[in-house]
């Protein structure tokens, strides 16, 4: 049985104490939003954008910016800072003993109700698209700074049938050696995203003030088209063409999650969406916000639990069934009765009901990436406050230092691979029908209507 919930939350508390503990943090949180805000009011007076100070000689402080509007982040939910135990909660049933239980604390953060969908990676896909369309049709413009940008007022008025367009965009059009039947199509190998991003961590170890901050940027192109091939490769002697064929493209998997998607492409998703947000911010002369990611392994097991700290599945009980005997997930149970769940191969990002934190899908439906390095004794020397182990791995580099921690078993898993404490990994450049994600941005709650 598939239980669908659309348009309401559940959040129930496994304690009153827990409960009424919640609510005095977020009590606390907000008093401390607030007296800060008055606080800042009264030191600076008419000062709040940092502007010229009053000429008193005392200290009055200057503020980052004069605007602070943090609206709820459509389609994700704030998870409050917390302590568990992370790891297994019942047997080990793999005998591995690669995730050693251990009690961790986390910083608040928000994250996706659901896994990204095809419709929203859509999103991102034909953002990559405009962008190279519009510099091969010459849509640019200078900026204030001087700097070319693209011109997306003109972008949006690109007529993708028009001959005369197909004509200026043919360098990202398929040769006429890859067409059928003569069609004109979009090469999905032209589709890539210019990532830049910052190695905190190599600066952070940088003890040479005279390196310059260039050496610390990492500027690379990410294919970024889903593999639909996947579902054919990942099953031999199997018939998946048609799931290849419909599942990114076809409307009724719109908001199916989006499957086939590497960890590298995961990541330039991230990318994109933190400076598309910033983008908009900043044309409307507000501040931009911290950066969209991947979560930390040990921040998706914290959300997975939702607050059950030693409870084995998302949804707080220790079996795959409610009383009503009904699967409480998309896995494979059985032997191969996948159907028997409802759902032959992915569901709805939205299917069965959410856990205690308004989170759906952590267990089952696609395997998720997390931003965390696999190594087996990891547990073993990670820190308690916010642990996580990284590594930015090169091409050139072992594939034992590519894997990537993958959370939550899949449509085509075991009921083990559901526990919330269970960990296995892939290659961070293998695309997979059954691994997606969902994403996180370290923000604080939202202040009341009125404050900032």
């Amino acid at each position: 049985m598939k239980l669908i919930q659309n348009n309401r939350y559940i959040c129930s508390s496994p304690s009153k104490l827990k409960t009424m503990k919640n609510r005095l943090f977020y009590l606390v949180a907000v008093s401390a939003t607030v007296l800060t805000a008055s606080s800042c009011k009264m030191l600076g007076g008419k000062n709040k954008s940092g502007g010229s100070l009053p000429n008193d000689g005392q200290l009055h402080g200057v503020a980052p910016a004069s605007r602070w509007s943090l609206p709820k982040p459509p389609g994700m939910v704030y998870i409050n800072p917390g302590t568990f135990h992370m790891g297994p909660s019942d047997e080990d049933v793999s005998y591995a003993y690669s995730a050693r239980n251990k009690q961790v604390s986390i910083s608040g953060f928000w994250m996706d109700a659901t896994e990204i969908t095809n419709n929203e990676y859509r999103q991102f896909t034909n953002w990559v698209k405009d962008s190279i369309a519009g510099h091969l049709m010459g849509y640019e413009k200078q900026d204030a700074n001087g700097s070319t940008v693209l011109d997306w007022k003109k972008i949006k008025t690109i007529k993708w049938g028009d001959k005369a367009t197909l004509e200026k965009i043919d360098a990202m059009i398929l040769t006429p050696d890859n067409r059928i039947f003569g069609r004109k199509e979009i090469d999905a190998n032209k589709l890539e995203y210019q990532s830049e991003t910052f190695d905190y961590k190599a600066a952070a170890m940088n003890r040479d003030p005279n390196i310059p901050r260039s050496k610390f940027i990492i500027k690379k192109a990410i294919k970024i088209y889903p593999d639909t091939l996947c579902w054919i490769r990942d099953f031999a002697y199997a018939y998946n063409e048609p799931m290849s064929k419909q599942y990114y493209g076809h409307p009724a998997f719109g908001n199916y999650p989006v499957v086939g998607v590497n960890w590298k492409q995961a990541t330039a998703f991230c990318e994109w969406r933190t400076q598309y947000l910033n983008s908009f911010l900043e044309s409307k002369k507000r501040t931009p916000e911290s950066d969209f990611r991947l979560p930390t392994e040990a921040q998706w097991e914290y959300a997975a639990r939702g607050g059950r700290s030693q409870a084995a599945y998302p949804w707080g009980g220790y079996y795959l069934r409610n009383k009503k005997g009904c699967l409480l997930a998309n896995f494979k149970p059985g032997r191969g009765n996948y159907p028997e769940d409802g759902g032959l191969y992915t569901v709805r990002a939205d299917a069965y009901w959410p856990n205690d934190f308004g989170l759906y899908n952590m267990a089952g439906n696609v395997a998720e990436w997390t931003s965390s390095l696999y190594y087996e004794g990891a547990y073993n020397f990670q820190h308690d406050l916010n642990p996580d182990i990284r590594y930015n791995a090169k091409e050139t580099d072992k594939p034992r230092d590519k894997r990537k921690v993958l959370r939550g078993g899949s449509w085509k898993d075991v009921g083990a691979m559901l526990r919330c404490g269970t960990r296995s990994y892939e290659y961070q450049d293998t695309a997979k029908s059954y691994i997606g994600f969902r994403c996180v941005i370290d923000l604080p709650p939202a202040p009341k209507k009125g404050k900032k």
